[in-house]
């Protein structure tokens, strides 16, 4: 059965077409108008092994926060509409993450709950078009709409790119690992029987 899910979304601020394959080979075409945003979906589908197509018109006139925060919407509703009763799946990933001066623990539970626990104190700069504290927004708003557990932990690091990239690069990873089905699970991985 496919892993898979389609969503659109509409408002005054984003119009949003979002395709999600979760056993995909990480072939991401992500347009946003936000060219590090883009960067940032390209390293998310690659080290998750997700096919992803994003695009994106926001009003960008304004700022990048509406299109940040409302893909991550739709991210939330594909990843949880592509699970679907979650049966089989590993339920819980996690991954720490080098990336040069730069050191991330992301842990995941695909519980139903949705919690972000964010320890990530980030400089206030651009990344181009991208304020570095959209990185949280993004990530709040998939775990809100996909409905899981998400603990992000920067331990150290300096460059802020290397940092929020070092982020999506160990979220990804950690997804990966949650979404993964495991031929030795049957049914749902709760004793409560459900997910």
């Amino acid at each position: 059965m496919a892993r898979t899910a389609v969503v659109e979304r509409t408002t005054r601020e984003t119009t949003i077409h979002l395709q999600l394959n979760l056993d995909g080979h990480g072939q991401v075409q992500a347009t946003t108008g936000v060219g590090f945003f883009d960067h940032m979906l390209e390293q998310l589908g690659r080290h998750s092994l997700f096919d992803l197509q994003v695009s994106c018109q926001g009003d960008l006139q304004i700022d990048a926060h509406h299109t940040v925060e409302d893909v991550g919407i739709c991210l939330g509703q594909a990843l949880h509409q592509a699970l679907g009763d979650k049966a089989g799946i590993r339920r819980f990933g996690h991954c720490i993450l080098p990336m040069d001066e730069t050191l991330v623990t992301a842990a995941i539970d695909l519980s139903g709950r949705p919690a972000c626990v964010w320890h990530a104190v980030l400089p206030s700069v651009q990344l181009g078009a991208f304020p570095a504290e959209l990185a949280e927004e993004f990530w709040r708003a998939v775990v809100h709409h996909a409905h899981f557990n998400l603990h992000v932990l920067l331990h150290h690091g300096r460059n802020v790119h290397h940092m929020v990239e070092a982020i999506f690069k160990s979220c990804a990873r950690a997804l990966r690992m949650a979404v993964e089905l495991d031929p030795r699970i049957r049914d749902i991985p709760s004793t409560k029987g459900v997910l």
